[in-house]
């Protein structure tokens, strides 16, 4: 029941940010690079907080830093998406947060340069999982898949409090029925990204010191690929990998290739859940299975990637 309460109350919540985000004029106008052609809501991903707060009030206050660092990283965003900040400015904030989660899941044990290289990959993937949020649905599909799989864990393996993936799972669900959509009523914005994916790898690194095993990382493997071998083509490139851009695989298959959006968002997280469930079984394997699993997945993942970019951008750029 309690469940369906909070549904409701985050339903409402999101309808009554759209009459602030139209009475504010906080809108994404499209531009060379946006993959929609009319203006639209920006923000709409500010209910994935909301989705945390539920919890936070409900489960008596629990992981209070970790609330602390998803509450800085929320307002720095969402002042992002109203009026451009500094990448000096959000990356400050970016690492005190994270700094707030390690010190939640009592990570300050290790040494400090496996600190700071784990600071730095965290960043760098809240930042990547923000970089990917650029057509209909992308997010709240890939969301559902990756929350799906640590929700599906947290029921054998006792590492966080599944309300908190319940309810922002929940969250989620509330921004897809407006943002998975032809024409989308809103957009998660800088806002939504960031709080949604600083809230998954949460329960990731939770779950990987529970089970000191690596492999779980790979429930991020899809978005990775994508991420990764975007920022090696455009550094190669001279570019700046902070300004907006649409070379993405996923941005490619549905601009230039002209597949159908939410089909694209459905099967980045198809894949990404598939990839999990593998994940989930070999995590039962010795660790030269997993090795190999890893290795190999990942190769087969990249070589698929380079020749299926190359040939759309062969087929439809060049």
């Amino acid at each position: 029941m309690i469940y369906a309460l909070v549904f409701v109350v985050l339903f409402v919540l999101e309808l009554l940010y759209f009459k602030i985000a139209d009475r504010f004029n906080i809108i994404d106008k499209p531009n060379e690079r946006s993959s929609h052609t009319t203006i639209t809501l920006r923000g709409g991903g500010i209910i994935f907080y909301f989705g945390a707060l539920a919890f936070f009030i409900l489960s008596g206050f629990q992981c209070p830093w970790f609330f602390l660092g998803l509450t800085l990283m929320t307002v720095v965003s969402f002042a992002d998406d109203v009026m451009t900040l500094s990448n000096k400015v959000r990356l400050l904030i970016h690492f005190a947060s994270v700094l707030l989660m390690a010190y939640e899941l009592n990570l300050f044990d290790m040494p400090w340069y496996f600190l700071l290289l784990a600071f730095i990959i965290v960043v760098g993937v809240i930042n990547a999982y923000n970089f990917m949020d650029g057509i209909n649905g992308i997010t709240a599909c890939y969301s559902l898949a990756v929350g799906g799989l640590l929700l599906w864990m947290s029921h054998s393996i006792d590492f966080i409090n599944p309300d908190l993936l319940i309810y922002t799972l929940l969250s989620v669900l509330v921004f897809a029925f407006f943002n998975f959509r032809t024409k989308a009523k809103c957009f998660a914005g800088d806002v939504g990204s960031v709080a949604i994916a600083f809230i998954l790898l949460f329960a990731l690194v939770a779950l990987i010191i529970k089970t000191q095993n690596l492999i779980y990382i790979l429930f991020l493997a899809v978005y990775g690929i994508d991420a990764i071998w975007t920022i090696i083509r455009r550094l190669s490139k001279g570019e700046n990998i902070f300004k907006a851009h649409r070379s993405h695989l996923y941005q490619y298959l549905a601009n230039e290739a002209g597949v159908n959006k939410l089909l694209v968002s459905f099967l980045y997280a198809a894949v990404q859940f598939l990839i999990g469930v593998l994940v989930i079984r070999m995590a039962q394997e010795n660790l030269n299975m997993q090795v190999f699993f890893a290795v190999g997945l990942l190769s087969g993942m990249s070589l698929c990637y380079l020749l299926g970019k190359k040939y759309l951008i062969k087929k439809y750029v060049n």
